[in-house]
């Protein structure tokens, strides 16, 4: 049924939920995995380029090589086929992109656990994905 499944991290307990079952989904149907850590470092737009900025953005590529690894080492002997991935930008697009490049069946996606006031004003990447998104989605909370 799925043959490419993708799975946005960020290192988070939600984002751990997702990749558990984007595991046993994979596992059940022989399909692959595509791990997407996106770096939004937007916030480092307009600041001079000096060697503070290009270090916060060595660190944030760093971790997110870490979320990425960490999911890969979850379950190494599953023989599911597993590709890594990381981009730069804003997440919901990133992803909705990325889907789109690589012929996504299925994103598994965690929610962000944000509620009220903070969801309204922050928006929900899961959310945006979900309303957006040409393929299935699945979303852990």
């Amino acid at each position: 049924m799925y043959k490419k499944i993708l799975v946005p991290t960020d290192g988070s307990e939600f984002a751990q939920k997702a990749e558990k079952h984007a595991l046993f989904l994979a596992k059940t149907t022989g399909a692959d995995i595509y791990a997407l850590s996106v770096t939004e470092n937007n916030f480092v737009n307009g600041l001079p380029l000096d060697d503070e900025v290009y270090q916060l953005n060595q660190l944030l590529r760093q971790r997110s090589e870490d979320n990425i690894k960490e999911f890969e080492e979850m379950d190494e002997t599953s023989g599911v086929t597993f590709h890594g991935i990381i981009k730069e930008g804003s997440p919901a697009k990133t992803i909705l992109e990325v889907a789109k490049e690589e012929d996504i069946d299925l994103i598994v996606i965690g929610s962000s656990g944000k509620s009220g006031f903070d969801r309204f004003i922050m928006g929900s990447v899961a959310e945006k994905v979900v309303n957006a998104a040409k393929c299935a989605v699945l979303v852990i909370h």
